[in-house]
């Protein structure tokens, strides 16, 4: 899985969009009742009751179903299948309207056009598709109909305002055809355009959100990493010379253990924060990158936890050199930082893999735990800064791993993450082969 921001989903917003095109359309149906009446009907409303009750039923339905729709977005449960809904009657009731105010030559066959922007504002391409398939279909059926005589024109109307010669309608049925199509085409493409921005647009916030965390991680770092690193080589100094002494008895070494091995895990934190907060620009060069595994999988090996045999480092892969482009100290802090997640995620007995792999151009360095795994809620941000799945972690060291790889994604790396629901995880480093 590679992680990246995803753009928009259909969901995404759905409500605000549903709200406001409701509030539209009620807008909407009263200003065409008013028009239906006047100009159509003439404001003579008692020379057409069979016209004006079928008016007053739709707009009456119509209003009904917005206060239907009112109510479930309250619930906010089946927003997608209600903008759905809303398209399909749409087209329903811009068909009974069409039927009374002139058939198929009616001027309001272009409410079918004005549905595909609808759909298109709500759900997207799926929506102007949508909205188009319906409305086209619609209209073809009250053609068919009237051709057919399964439909006759409004007894209160005059029959010659309703062209229903097969020949005569070949001509408003392609036209009305084509422009529901066109205008469904054209709402799609911007619709999807206008989804694609933003998602670009919601990436460059988070961007920008994280690039001003990380400022003022740095400001901080600065500040905080000379003042701790001097006292913590000084408490490390001194651990070490300590143990030495003859004096000391088993539970005094044991103690001596747990101060070297928690002023290395504040030194690492330090670390990991500058890292962070102040990267510097890789400077790319030729890499063994099988020594590299090896190295870091001898000092895993000498860790607390694996020093003890309670976790298992190994290495697979070629011993002989296998060299990618990348900067040699930056990718063995990518390498550590992944292995020390690894064993920090991974219970007493379990094994931790680094494996290393040859592509035609590529070269894969793997690092596999047998941890309980990677929630699905969890990673989307599994290299964000502070973000971590552990009671005791920091979520700094794969977001040092995550923005490594991204400086160096101009020379062809990445990284991608794999967690199967049995458990475990795999953190694949994808560099170009030199």
């Amino acid at each position: 899985m590679k992680l990246v921001l995803p753009p928009f989903t259909l969901e995404h917003g759905l409500s605000g969009r549903l709200a406001w095109m409701t509030a539209v359309r009620l807008v909407f149906l009263t200003a065409l009742l008013v028009a239906t009446a006047i100009f159509y009907l003439g404001g003579e409303l008692s020379q057409y009751p069979q016209s004006m009750r079928m008016v007053w039923i739709t707009i009456g339905v119509a209003f009904a179903l917005a206060a239907t729709y009112a109510a479930v977005l309250r619930a906010g449960r089946g927003l997608l299948f209600l903008a759905y809904a809303q398209i399909v009657l749409d087209q329903i009731t811009w068909t009974t309207i069409v039927y009374v105010s002139g058939g198929p030559t009616s001027g309001a066959t272009s409410f079918y056009a004005f549905t595909c922007l609808v759909g298109a504002i709500l759900v997207g391409v799926r929506g102007a598709a949508l909205a188009a398939g319906t409305g086209a279909l619609s209209y073809a059926l009250l053609c068919a109909g009237f051709v057919l005589r399964w439909i006759l024109p409004p007894h209160d109307q005059p029959g010659i305002k309703y062209v229903t010669d097969f020949s005569e309608l070949i001509y408003p049925v392609l036209v009305n055809g084509l422009g529901i199509v066109v205008v469904a085409l054209l709402a799609g493409y911007l619709a999807e355009r206008l989804r694609v921005a933003g998602g670009a647009l919601e990436e460059a916030t988070q961007r920008a959100e994280a690039a001003e965390r990380l400022a003022v991680l740095g400001r901080i770092a600065a500040g905080l990493a000379h003042e701790i690193r001097n006292p913590l080589g000084s408490i490390s100094g001194s651990i070490e010379m300590l143990r030495e002494s003859s004096a000391l008895s088993e539970e005094d070494q044991r103690l001596c253990d747990i101060v070297r091995r928690e002023a290395e895990r504040l030194k690492n934190l330090v670390d990991d924060m500058v890292n962070l907060s102040r990267p510097r620009p890789p400077e790319p060069e030729i890499v063994d990158v099988a020594r590299l595994g090896q190295e870091i999988v001898a000092l895993a090996q000498r860790s607390d936890r694996s020093g003890t045999g309670d976790v298992t480092v190994e290495y697979d892969g070629p011993s002989s050199p296998v060299t990618a482009r990348c900067d040699g100290e930056q990718m063995r802090q990518v390498l550590w930082n992944l292995v020390r997640n690894a064993v920090q995620a991974s219970g007493a007995g379990a094994k931790v893999t680094v494996r290393l792999q040859t592509r035609a151009r590529q070269v894969v360095l793997s690092v596999d735990d047998q941890g309980p795994g990677i929630p699905e809620d969890a990673k989307a941000r599994l290299f964000d800064a502070f973000f971590t799945t552990r009671t005791h972690g920091t979520g700094i060291g794969l977001a040092v791993v995550k923005k490594i790889l991204d400086d160096h994604g101009k020379f062809g790396a990445r990284i991608d993450v794999e967690s199967p629901k049995a458990g475990g995880a795999s953190f694949r480093v994808t560099l170009a082969r030199a």
